[in-house]
């Protein structure tokens, strides 16, 4: 037998809702964590319908909107939460289903690990799940391939349905400061470039925080150590955690080294991670909350570049100061609980000039959540304020903090341009090089 799926049975519901309103096929993902064990589904949600497609379009999958789905509900969720894998609700042949649930789940996971910056770890799970849900009878078939075999074939799994699949999950949180300078060379342009260049410099960053020393609780833990506070049902336990982080020695060669600018990106973040009640361990814990940490990060540099890219197209042929230094915000980080399955919360990152509204009409369109705007969490992190300083007065070069984004007035060639983070209402812990 392959493996087995515990699934909260609010996912039962959704997908029978789904079945009862479906007019063609309907695809979607499914979330939760994967452990050595099992694997724990905790929701689904449909990939929502283009705006622009036809009535004949319907009556197919989309398969380029379906990764692109995964890709922005992939950024929406916080350490411990990953998407499992695919689903179908179809009337199809099996056969048929199966290739293209097949092609589906190995799309979704290029799409997917394309934005991850860190080193896959020897206990990470390589198997991805589809379901097929005949909307008729309502069969249900669970199939797993693994994504890092091209050739793999499908295998039968468990799907079984369980309530408080979640309720007993802990979570591991920690606040870290960030001050990360990249180089940028000589010959970029436009923000296409900046974000390969910015990709690579945050790579080098993730490789500190991978061999960066996790403190929980103010203790060094055992690899080996099982976390018991959860294993209990309805018991659950927040645990505080440190990351304590020695910068890598830099080369002289590093040091003067010829560029064209550089970005630097600073702040304060709130990450966490939550883990299933299967006696998870110590080492466990700190890989997801060091990949989330830099997921945190990762992802509102991406959401950035890719405002800053519509703005350098709309505004191509007008004129450019090639030794300006630009000044942007990235977006906080808020938390919205699931409501199905308390203790966990999904993800957003809210620019200032956003509204809790608009937070709230992506979190139904992506995840098809409906969230009051009183649920959602914004008092984990808070917004940039500027450092007062005699900008003008100081070399191009020099880094300046930033006060509100300027996502319409990007200098595709400026010299340099500084990211500020996000101030945090909660402890902060400063790391100092030593």
């Amino acid at each position: 037998m392959g493996r087995g799926y515990i699934v909260e049975d609010a996912v039962e519901g959704y997908l029978s809702k789904l079945c009862e309103q479906q007019a063609g096929p309907v695809a979607g993902l499914l979330i939760g964590q994967s452990s050595v064990q099992r694997e724990f589904v905790v929701m689904a949600t449909q990939t929502p319908q283009r705006e622009e497609s036809t009535a004949a379009s319907r009556s197919s999958l989309d398969k380029e909107w379906v990764t692109e789905h995964a890709r922005q509900v992939s950024r929406m969720l916080p350490g411990g939460l990953s998407v499992l894998g695919v689903f179908i609700i179809a009337d199809t042949d099996g056969k048929d289903t199966l290739t293209t649930l097949r092609q589906l789940v190995f799309a979704v996971e290029n799409v997917i690990s394309s934005e991850k910056l860190w080193s896959p770890a020897d206990d990470d799970i390589t198997d991805s799940v589809t379901l097929h849900v005949n909307p008729k009878t309502r069969k249900t078939v669970c199939r797993t391939f693994d994504i890092k075999d091209l050739k793999s074939m499908a295998k039968p799994a468990d799907w079984k349905y369980q309530s408080g699949v979640c309720s007993s999950w802990s979570m591991v949180s920690c606040c870290l400061h960030v001050d990360i300078l990249v180089p940028l060379p000589d010959n970029r342009t436009g923000a296409e470039n900046m974000d390969a260049c910015l990709k690579e410099g945050l790579k080098g960053w993730t490789r500190q925080i991978e061999s960066g020393v996790c403190l929980i609780d103010g203790k060094k833990l055992p690899a080996d150590t099982e976390f018991t506070g959860g294993q209990k049902r309805n018991m659950r336990q927040t645990y505080t955690a440190q990351l304590l982080i020695t910068p890598d020695e830099q080369r002289l060669t590093d040091v003067v080294k010829r560029c064209g600018g550089s970005v630097s990106v600073r702040g304060v973040i709130h990450s966490r991670a939550y883990l299933h009640s299967n006696k998870p361990k110590a080492r466990v814990a700190e890989k997801l909350l060091k990949r989330d940490v830099v997921s945190a990060v990762a992802t509102r540099v991406k959401l950035l570049l890719e405002e800053l890219l519509i703005s350098e197209e709309e505004s191509k042929g007008s004129s450019r100061d090639k030794q300006q230094t630009e000044q942007f915000c990235l977006p906080r980080r808020i938390f919205c609980p699931v409501k199905v399955s308390r203790p966990l919360c999904i993800c957003d990152y809210q620019f200032s000039d956003e509204g809790l509204s608009e937070v709230t009409d992506r979190l139904k369109e992506m995840l098809d959540l409906v969230a009051p705007e009183e649920d959602i969490d914004t008092g984990q992190e808070m917004p940039a304020v500027i450092l007062e300083r005699d900008v003008a007065a100081e070399p191009t070069m020099e880094i300046v903090e930033a006060l509100e984004p300027r996502r319409n007035n990007y200098v595709g060639v400026a010299m340099a341009i500084a990211v500020s983070l996000l101030a945090t209402a909660a402890s902060v812990l400063y790391l100092n090089d030593v």
